[in-house]
């Protein structure tokens, strides 16, 4: 398949907010969107040309939505690999189901980063209360329990410290099988948003740094504010995962850098990723650009930063009310994602502070210049 010409309709399964803003990056390359979602008004839809409200897995509207479309890609990981299965079969699919698959499920996941010789955490697969307690006596506490299917934003998954932790959590995390992770001593987090197209060119954004409140992404530091070794073994394990996947579309892979220095894959997302929104004010071509080139077909410049950036999470009715302020705040970049209720732990937008490149701050200058969300 050649370049995606103007006026070609692009189809993303998913309503979400990152919908919406490769929605947004889709009509300034010339194309027109149609979303599948099973949300009425969605913030995706809000600024498509089109809409399908359906079900992820329903036959008749997935070959009405395939038809209406030419080419397919979707906006985040919780929608059914059988119903892409069946949108592949009829348009193109970028990233295709099986990445898809692989990044639904934590074991897949971290069976495919070890295979293709990527570190993690260690991480053994338990499916009884015995199991856990022997996967326990040989990772030690503490550890994290997870389930493999359904999580995001510190949902489905519990800390253990204590033996007297683990019943509790067994009893309360499903479906199962579960997945207990060694607890990584850990510096910081770290991610790395990449692009691969059909050809195999590559172009991958800086290293950033990622600080979470409550399990949400709070604040993101463009650039990290790492070693060269640190921010090379990233970049290398970003494009490793691409090519090891044989990506078509966008990859983020979030990461731990312990306190020796090693890199370690914690996660990876075949989609625009919050950690990336930074990059919509801080570079030529942002995140959701390069999602919509890599699955159009276009060419893939340098995924340069003309600035360093600060990227601050709007969560929940408490930073919902902030936004009269924040748009009064001479020098935040706001972002609404239309959302008409703001509720706890739901992100309602984001905002960002730009820096000349080179110039990022440091905590108390980073705090300063937030303001009112510092």
């Amino acid at each position: 398949m050649g370049p995606l010409p103007p006026n070609s309709t692009i189809g993303l399964v998913g309503g979400g907010q990152l919908g919406r803003m490769s929605a947004l990056a889709a009509a300034r390359l010339g194309y027109k969107c149609h979303i599948l979602t099973r949300e009425t008004d969605s913030p995706a839809a809000q600024v498509s040309d089109s809409v399908t409200i359906s079900d992820y897995t329903d036959p008749v509207s997935l070959r009405a939505f395939a038809a209406a479309v030419d080419v397919i890609s979707f906006e985040f990981e919780n929608v059914s690999a059988e119903g892409l299965d069946l949108l592949s079969s009829l348009k193109p699919v970028r990233p295709a189901p099986s990445v898809l698959r692989i990044s639904q499920d934590r074991e897949a996941e971290k069976s495919f980063l070890n295979q293709a010789g990527v570190a993690t955490a260690p991480w053994i697969i338990v499916e009884t209360l015995a199991e856990l307690e022997a996967a326990v006596a040989r990772l030690g506490l503490p550890a994290v329990l997870k389930t493999t299917r359904l999580g995001y934003d510190g949902k489905g998954q519990a800390m253990l410290r204590t033996p007297a932790d683990l019943a509790p959590a067994f009893e309360r995390l499903a479906p199962r099988p579960l997945i207990l992770e060694g607890f990584v001593d850990f510096a910081c987090e770290i991610s790395v948003v990449i692009g691969r197209g059909a050809d195999g060119t590559m172009a991958a954004f800086d290293t950033v740094e990622n600080r979470h409140r409550n399990h949400i992404l709070d604040i993101t530091l463009a650039p990290a504010r790492i070693t060269e070794a640190v921010d090379q073994a990233a970049q290398t394990i970003a494009r490793d995962i691409a090519s090891a996947l044989d990506l078509v579309g966008l990859l983020a892979v979030e990461m731990f850098v312990d306190k020796d220095g090693r890199v370690l894959a914690n996660e990876i997302a075949p989609r625009p990723h919050n950690s990336g929104h930074w990059t919509i004010d801080a570079c030529p071509m942002s995140q959701f650009e390069l999602h919509i080139r890599t699955i159009a077909g276009l060419p893939l410049p340098p995924a340069v930063r003309h600035s360093d950036a600060v990227m601050k999470n709007l969560v929940g009715p408490d930073e919902a009310a902030l936004w009269p302020e924040i748009l009064a705040t001479p020098g935040l970049i706001p972002h609404h994602y239309g959302k008409t209720e703001a509720r706890p732990g739901r992100k309602i937008g984001h905002a960002t502070r730009l820096f000349p490149k080179g110039a990022l701050p440091g905590e108390f200058g980073v705090t300063a210049a937030l303001g009112i969300l510092g």
